[in-house]
């Protein structure tokens, strides 16, 4: 994730499709969101019932441990007790392939800096309206960056993660549903991935569309539905009303830092900002397309000018009182990424008190939550439950 879908199955956009993941995502009567009684009646829970409350969703796979979206890192997910994988950040080839990558560019995941052939590919780019440097999906082939090979994005933090850079390959998107079917057999219970669709707007901007492909995609695998083991979400408003128009499946609209700007809203001169629409009214706009948010975790309870966590927000109840569903993001182990209040130790990136923080964070509410270490948050939601 990064701070930044047959038509005949179409769902609508008013309440019964919210309705439907509160049902399913959170149990329905563990909050008492309006109308779930009616989406089970309608719909019958099915797998979205079988959810665990808080939900896990392994972020990336189990990126803490192993390089992230690799088919290593996802299975590693599931194998360590994630509800949900959040497998694939879904970036086009330049021949139109969905692939799974963190962002388009690709020097800091792969091992194409190694590769003299591709030497030439290295350029500048605007991304978001960032300048960029390296190499980008969008300028090779599915079968060019298939030579290429996965590895740790932050090895400063994880180098024990460098000890798999090199085993797998970038899956694409095609790759990946047919190994959550793989999975789903094998383990005799339903798999749910979570997708993300990376840049919408600058793709659409190079001619790669990624709504009309992802739906496309999902439509060939029959996973395009209201009742399909697969969540969608990305950062651009405008690109989950698209999907909104194209696929059934649940969607969720992510949200960075209060102050920043979805980007479709710079290109489109919205002057909203995310403190916009985490405002009640913000909220009830989201609501009439998607079916929940994932907001960065300081949205949920901010930090202080120490890094110290401070008191909770209302966002929780707002987004409740809309019928959304909350998975926020990303609770990770390391030091680093912890509130300042549960850093220990004096190893800048040894482990923290992330039990403190995941038992803190479950505290307001929220209805899940990615993380890099899965099995923290498996364990760390028995624990919660269990008090």
């Amino acid at each position: 994730m990064a701070t930044q879908g047959s038509d005949e199955e179409r769902d609508g956009i008013g309440p019964g499709r919210r309705a439907l993941l509160g049902a399913a995502v959170l149990g329905g009567a563990v909050l008492g969101l309006p109308g779930t009684a009616a989406a089970d009646a309608r719909h019958g829970g099915g797998g979205y019932r079988s959810l665990p409350k808080p939900t896990i969703i392994g972020h990336r796979g189990a990126s803490g441990y192993r390089p992230e979206h690799t088919l290593g890192s996802y299975q590693l997910a599931l194998d360590l007790g994630a509800d949900v994988v959040e497998a694939g950040d879904l970036v086009p080839t330049k021949d139109g392939h969905l692939v799974c990558r963190h962002e388009p560019e690709i020097g800091g995941t792969t091992d194409v800096s190694a590769h003299p052939g591709f030497a030439d590919r290295r350029t500048t780019k605007l991304l978001d309206g960032v300048s960029t440097t390296g190499w980008f999906t969008e300028d090779f082939t599915l079968a060019e960056l298939k030579t290429l090979r996965a590895k740790e994005r932050i090895p400063a933090n994880r180098p024990h993660n460098t000890l798999y850079d090199g085993r797998w390959e970038i899956p694409t998107f095609e790759e990946v549903l047919r190994w959550q079917d793989e999975q789903t057999r094998k383990r005799g219970r339903q798999v749910w991935i979570y997708p993300e669709l990376k840049h919408p707007t600058y793709f659409r901007e190079l001619g790669l569309g990624l709504e009309e492909r992802v739906a496309k995609v999902l439509r060939r695998h029959g996973k395009d539905r209201k009742n399909s083991p697969v969540i969608l979400q990305s950062f651009e408003p405008t690109s989950v009303r698209r999907l909104d128009g194209l696929v059934g499946n649940p969607l969720v609209v992510l949200l960075s830092g209060a102050s920043t700007r979805p980007w479709d809203f710079v290109k489109s001169g919205d002057p909203r900002t995310v403190a916009d629409l985490v405002k009640p009214e913000g909220l009830k706009w989201i609501a009439s397309y998607a079916q929940g948010i994932g907001p960065t975790l300081d949205l949920v309870i901010p930090r202080d000018a120490g890094g110290n966590l401070t008191t909770p927000t209302t966002l929780v109840r707002d987004a409740h009182a809309e019928g959304l569903v909350l998975h926020p993001y990303t609770m990770r182990n390391e030091n680093p990424f912890l509130p300042a209040n549960f850093r220990r130790g004096t190893d800048p990136d040894g482990y923290g008190d992330a039990f403190g923080a995941f038992r803190t964070y479950f505290a307001t509410g929220i209805d899940g939550v990615f993380t890099d270490n899965p099995d923290t948050g498996v364990l760390a939601r028995e624990e919660f439950l269990d008090d």
